[in-house]
């Protein structure tokens, strides 16, 4: 039967026009595949690369994890828990929100661990709009917090968006400066678990105008795991990151590390350094972060930026789709793949090449070991084996 409807690989790989819509039955087998047990973004292209399309991945997945030795399948979301999950979020107001869709913000859509769904508050209109971040310190000092407010405030009179991630401190100083003109806060739980519950009041004030984003279930209550998950959302979503006050080691230093590898500009305020919660944004500055005193700098670096039309190329396959072998890896070509891979990370084109089997054979071997939870998708096309326990 032949279907109008693009495929979902269509969906994933076209996602540079964002001029696509999931039928509310694709949403429904995305939502499915990725709330399903050992499925991240990375390995969500990966089926819908190798399988082209959502259902089709959701029934193979049972013998890729049996395949690839787990005791027993990983859970399946099913279609009732999807259903409820869409409802519940409709019911108050939140969009799930498909990568490639019209309404997903450009920048987040270039990194490659974008999330397949999003569930969005409040104003979408203003995630099309130029964005920067600013993060710091959750302890952070009363300086630090108004030289927060007033950056936030005077990015927002200068059109510009500010992301942040409604956590204490800097985040919610950031949020609080740039309400009246727009602020969007990525939340690393549910909508039904705002962290921490403190800000419940500034999540409902940020949506009047601005956008709550998370990728979580609707009641996923937030572990400490979630957080840097959270922060390459921060950083995604904008063109450079703006660090105020950082200690050593500090979730915000882990929001710039995320922004340089995304290929963001990061920015930081220069410190005391007789107080530890500068130390991390002061070394920033010391390994070529761009110095911060005003908002003019932040605008100043970002404008020939934003001024370039955002270059979205297709999410290609990690290689290309080759033609189906039509069968299934035998234990000798599981033996060399296995041999090969280790806890460092190595490239799907060195164990394409060293293993010398043909693409179909090594990505379906992949996905076999990943639904397994025995390997880990790393940036740039890297695998690993997880660590045993």
């Amino acid at each position: 039967m032949k279907h109008d409807r693009p495929t979902d690989c269509a969906l994933v790989v076209g996602a540079a026009s964002a001029a696509v819509h999931l039928t509310d039955e694709q949403r429904l087998d995305w939502l499915r595949l990725i709330r399903s047990q050992n499925v991240g973004p990375r390995t969500f292209r990966a089926l819908i690369d190798h399988y082209g399309d959502a259902r089709a991945a959701l029934a193979a997945l049972p013998g890729l994890a049996r395949r690839g030795g787990a005791s027993a399948p990983g859970r399946i979301a099913t279609r009732e828990e999807a259903l409820r999950e869409m409802r519940a979020a409709q019911s108050i107001g939140i969009a799930l929100v498909a990568l490639g869709e019209s309404d997903y913000p450009l920048r987040l859509m270039m990194i490659d661990d974008a999330p397949p769904l999003i569930a969005v508050r409040g104003n979408l209109a203003k995630l099309m709009q130029p964005t920067v971040a600013i993060v710091g310190a959750r302890n952070a000092s009363a300086a630090g917090i108004k030289f927060a407010e007033r950056l936030a405030r005077e990015l927002g009179e200068a059109g510009l968006v500010v992301a942040s991630g409604l956590a204490r401190g800097i985040d919610a100083a950031a949020h609080r400066g740039s309400l009246a003109t727009g602020t969007v806060a990525a939340i690393a739980g549910g909508h039904n678990y705002i962290y921490p519950p403190e800000h419940v009041p500034l999540a409902d004030a940020i949506a009047a105008e601005g956008v709550v984003l998370s990728e979580m279930p609707i009641k996923h209550e937030p572990r400490a795991r979630d957080f840097p998950r959270r922060n390459r959302l921060i950083s995604g979503l904008a063109a450079g990151v703006v660090v105020i006050e950082a200690a050593q080691r500090s979730g915000s230093l882990i929001t710039a590390r995320m922004a340089l590898e995304q290929g963001r500009e990061v920015f930081a305020v220069p410190g005391s350094p007789l107080d530890p919660r500068c130390e991390g944004s002061n070394n920033l500055l010391k390994q070529g972060a761009t110095p911060v005193t005003e908002a003019g700098d932040v605008i100043a670096a970002l404008r020939p930026i934003f001024e370039r039309p955002i270059q979205l190329t297709a999410h290609e396959p990690e290689h290309p789709m080759a033609p189906s072998t039509g069968r299934e890896p035998n234990e000798d070509e599981r033996a060399r793949i296995i041999v090969l891979l280790g806890p460092t990370p190595v490239s799907i084109d060195d164990l394409i090449r060293l293993s010398g089997l043909p693409v179909a054979i090594v990505r379906t071997l992949l996905l076999e070991l990943e639904l397994a939870g025995k390997l880990e998708r790393h940036g740039g096309g890297l695998v690993s084996l997880v660590p045993p326990i």
